[in-house]
């Protein structure tokens, strides 16, 4: 295996910005754009995503703040979205009317400044300003901005900062908590703010009181105010790296008084109590538990939990939500999604339970927003592979109605879901999906894409994907999703199988699961493309250099794959606690082994590839993918390569580039994986640019 980390010929592609990465950025676009925009069917296909995109008709998902529920929107005429809002009793009716509060279309125009919308903390009890946030393009950073709700305007003399990757939250009227970019030492090797300050009104951010500080290796530090009626408190703590951290009761002395719970846990007050999800065992708990404990008595020393919820080797905790009176609990048994409903016994023995509601299988159900200061009432969407999201607003104790109904937005007919088992090396069952044409309608192999993920302890549950439909199974393709280890469809466990040197489990459960959609006469390997972004990038990496052989063509968005150099490049220092530090003598061996970019060679045959970046990802550096690119040319391998300018980490900043982005996957792997010839490829690539190499910036998931 060739070490290219101390002597990468690439490194000039680093340099985000630099004339000549650009240029060499722009001449793979266009090879691009004449092997795959250019289909006869490219143009049509962008059309009809870009209508799915912006259909007027969808589902406008809203979260209440106060007597308003507030969203944000997209469509044709909105193309960077308003943030606007309505009551209940108008958002019950088909055409709900809306008051619009920011139209950052119409922001952007005026600044010109291409803003995308990065969310907004409304303030409470009253409701009347909100700190928004917006990037410029897509990316992780964003400038912030106080807002009057009332007379729908930036407040002149309000709070404002300049872009950073900054923390903010409210604690009163004229005062906030925040981290940010305040120059040299603000900032952690992650790139993330170090400090929470406490900053009032009308004074210089530099001069906000310092209350907290994190280290320089940590992740980043943070802090917030719990401004629950009766309940008022502050919290700061330090992400100590992905998974760890330790956080703090702030008293109103300054003093601080740590939560004392195994730091690979999370925890939270809520009114009286504190709860404790497990990453690992701990007071005669198992790994994945949900444990609640009386708050005060906590910090006075009682380590009694109450459980709320234990695993079994099928069942794994997927998340809860509080309402005023009760807990919704969030399950998942082989990755389909179950909810029930906890409250605390009225004599004080324990917690009651029972099922909310009966959920098809094979769906996924999820709580989109409840109210907990002031009602039991929750927002309920349950939708499947096939069956488009309904939105349900119930009342514990009370029963549901039906809000809204999303529309069909692809032709499901002839289509079925199934969920099968692979066997992968070391005997781990591994689930996945299977969502395609009816096999005993339709026999014989045909064209299948394989999803994955794997990592960070992220679930893949079913979903309606309108865009999928349309540009994948429409046409007669199969479409697969892996649930891998790394991921966290079976609670932290399934996750910490595939951590660090670890990491090839996952790989192995991805290929156990192309292996056995071959096996069952769902495709060939030449029929069988896989696609995966980020993390899913590094899986992507995996399978063309160790199972080229199972796939027809692979794409890989905003992607991981140089594993000696992903600490050094923007955010990449935060996900050490996932691979591996490459400085760390103990970790390189293994991490070189992962590694993609040092793991290809000539004399291998390699499927085609289609690496996908995006200049304004200020997350995964887009060095990662044109080097990659730049090496497979070099190599003579088939490999295209297209990166957006602007669209950061989700490579889109909007419908418009993200239609785009689906139209060039779907139509490339539609091409690669139904055709009998091969394209011709571009030539190899010399190691240097005719202009001087620049000088490296730095980049990972």
């Amino acid at each position: 295996m060739r070490n290219m980390s101390d002597d990468d010929p690439y490194l000039w592609l680093e340099d985000i910005s630099g004339e000549a990465a650009l240029a060499w950025v722009a001449e793979r676009n266009a090879e691009t754009a004449g092997a795959v925009a250019g289909d006869d069917g490219f143009a049509a296909l962008r059309t009809r995503l870009r209508e799915v995109l912006d259909a007027s008709d969808r589902i406008p998902y809203t979260v209440r703040r106060g007597p308003y529920l507030y969203n944000f929107w997209r469509d044709a005429d909105h193309v960077r979205g308003v943030w606007r809002r309505t009551t209940l009793e108008r958002y019950r009716e088909d055409t709900p009317e809306w008051e619009v509060l920011l139209d950052v279309d119409a922001l952007a125009a005026d600044e010109d400044e291409k803003w995308v919308w990065d969310g907004a903390r409304v303030l409470r009890p009253t409701y009347d300003r909100a700190l928004v946030r917006l990037s410029r393009d897509g990316g992780d950073a964003v400038v912030v901005r106080e807002f009057d709700l009332g007379t729908r305007e930036f407040v002149a003399d309000g709070f404002r900062l300049p872009e950073a990757k900054t923390r903010i939250g409210w604690v009163d009227d004229d005062t906030v908590l925040v981290g940010t970019d305040l120059g040299p030492g603000s900032l952690t090797d992650s790139g993330y703010p170090r400090t929470v300050r406490r900053w009032r009104r009308g004074t210089p951010v530099e001069d906000a009181v310092l209350v907290y500080e994190a280290d320089p290796a940590d992740v980043a530090a943070w802090g917030y105010r719990d401004t629950t009626p009766g309940f008022e408190r502050e919290f700061v703590g330090r992400s100590l790296d992905f998974f760890r951290s330790e956080t703090y009761l702030l008293r109103p002395d300054g003093t601080r008084v740590r939560i004392d719970v195994p730091d690979d846990a999370s925890a939270y007050a809520h009114r009286q109590y504190l709860i404790v999800t497990l990453k690992s065992a701990w007071l005669g708990q198992p790994t994945g538990s949900l444990l609640a404990f009386g708050f005060d008595a906590f910090l006075a020393g009682d380590r009694t939990p109450e459980v709320l919820f234990t695993p079994d080797p099928r069942t794994a905790l997927a998340g809860h939500t509080w309402t005023r009176n009760h807990l919704l609990l969030e399950t998942m048994r082989d990755v389909s999604n179950h909810i029930e409903v906890l409250a605390p016994a009225a004599d004080g023995g324990g917690w009651t339970r029972e099922p909310l509601v009966g959920v098809p299988a094979l769906s996924a159900v999820s709580v989109v927003d409840t109210d907990p200061d002031e009602s039991d009432e929750y927002f309920l969407d349950v939708s499947g592979f096939l069956q488009p999201s309904t939105l349900h607003l119930g009342r514990i104790g009370a029963g549901s109605e039906v809000l809204k109904q999303a529309p069909h937005h692809f032709d499901s007919s002839g289509l079925t879901v199934d969920q099968h088992f692979a066997t992968s090396r070391d005997g781990t069952r591994v689930p996945y999906f299977v969502i395609g044409p009816d096999r005993t309608a339709a026999p014989g192999p045909g064209p299948a894409l394989l999803y994955g993920y794997g990592g960070f302890e992220v679930s893949l549950t079913p979903f309606y994907g309108g865009v999928t439909g349309r540009a994948w199974l429409e046409r007669g393709g199969t479409y697969v999703i892996a649930n891998i280890r790394g991921g966290g469809e079976y609670g932290p466990d399934w996750h910490q199988a595939a951590l660090g040197a670890e990491r090839p489990r996952a790989f192995e459960d991805f290929a156990a699961v192309a292996e056995d959609l071959v096996a069952r006469g769902i495709t060939t390997p030449a029929m069988l493309g896989a696609k995966g972004g980020s993390n899913g990038g590094l899986l992507m990496g995996a399978m063309l250099t160790r199972h080229p052989e199972l796939f027809g063509a692979i794409v890989a968005q905003v992607p991981l794959l140089d594993m000696t150099r992903f600490h050094k490049l923007l955010a990449g220092a935060s996900w050490i606690a996932e691979y591996g530090d490459p400085d760390d003598e103990a970790d390189r061996p293994h991490l070189l082994a992962l590694s993609p970019y040092h793991r290809l060679a000539a004399d291998r045959d390699y499927p085609p590839v289609l690496l996908m970046t995006s200049t304004r990802d200020d997350r995964v550096h887009p060095g990662h993918a044109r080097k990659t690119a730049a090496r497979l040319r070099e190599l003579g391998h088939r490999v295209l390569f297209h990166e957006n300018t602007g669209g950061g980490h989700a490579g889109a900043g909007d419908n418009e580039q993200a239609a785009h982005n689906s139209a060039l996957v779907h139509t490339y792997l539609w091409q690669q994986l139904t055709r009998t010839e091969r394209p011709t490829v571009p030539g190899p690539l010399t190691a240097t640019p005719n202009a001087a190499p620049a000088t490296p910036s730095g980049t990972g998931s």
